[in-house]
């Protein structure tokens, strides 16, 4: 398995590009398209690729914009945790589960608080999660109740895997789930005197 990172420079969204290099296999996922460039296609095309799978965080148009473009060229199954993807019917993912797509085993986690359909993907050591962690915080949330709901479930649904796991955002850097526990500001409020709770 490789894993490439796409930035739109327009959005500052990430979308990525996994791919499984098996000759038996050669098949690619993207997760959130937010804008097909031509490099993604290029990579795809000049790998051999099969475009098998389109993984989608959650449905928030900078995030999947691009499935539109995605779908003049391939005709991937979409995942996702909302039906309709800017027009595209998607095979809804209820709760926590997992599937085995271009060859992988995935896992998918049901983590709302930032939108009601937010999901994160395990593939291999790495989690995809598009805006419900970030290199230090959390993703916005509308209410005291989102934002208590979302990190429950990041520390139950994030924080239990291995210090190591790679976290893939949706905007900005990587980070881990080692560094997200000990410097996630939104996971660690402070006090009025500058304490940490």
């Amino acid at each position: 398995m490789k894993i490439y990172f796409h930035l739109s420079v327009e959005e500052f969204t990430n979308s990525y590009v996994v791919v499984n290099e098996n000759p038996a296999v050669k098949q690619a996922i993207i997760i959130d398209p937010g804008k097909i460039s031509p490099d993604i296609i290029q990579q795809i095309e000049d790998g051999g690729y099969n475009l098998t799978t389109v993984l989608i965080t959650h449905n928030h148009y900078n995030h999947v914009r691009g499935l539109t473009t995605l779908r003049k060229i391939y005709s991937p199954q979409v995942y996702a945790a909302d039906y309709d993807i800017v027009g595209t019917k998607a095979i809804v993912l209820n709760g926590d589960g997992k599937l085995t797509l271009a060859g992988l085993p995935i896992s998918y986690f049901s983590v709302p608080g930032h939108s009601f359909d937010s999901m994160v993907y395990k593939i291999g050591n790495v989690l995809f999660t598009g805006d419900t962690v970030t290199s230090g915080i959390i993703g916005e949330t509308t209410s005291q109740y989102s934002k208590k709901l979302l990190c429950d479930n990041i520390r139950e649904k994030i924080f239990s895997q291995t210090d190591d796991t790679v976290i893939m955002p949706g905007h900005g850097p990587p980070t881990t789930v080692g560094a997200e526990k000990l410097y996630n500001l939104d996971m660690h409020p402070t006090d009025s005197e500058g304490r940490q709770g």
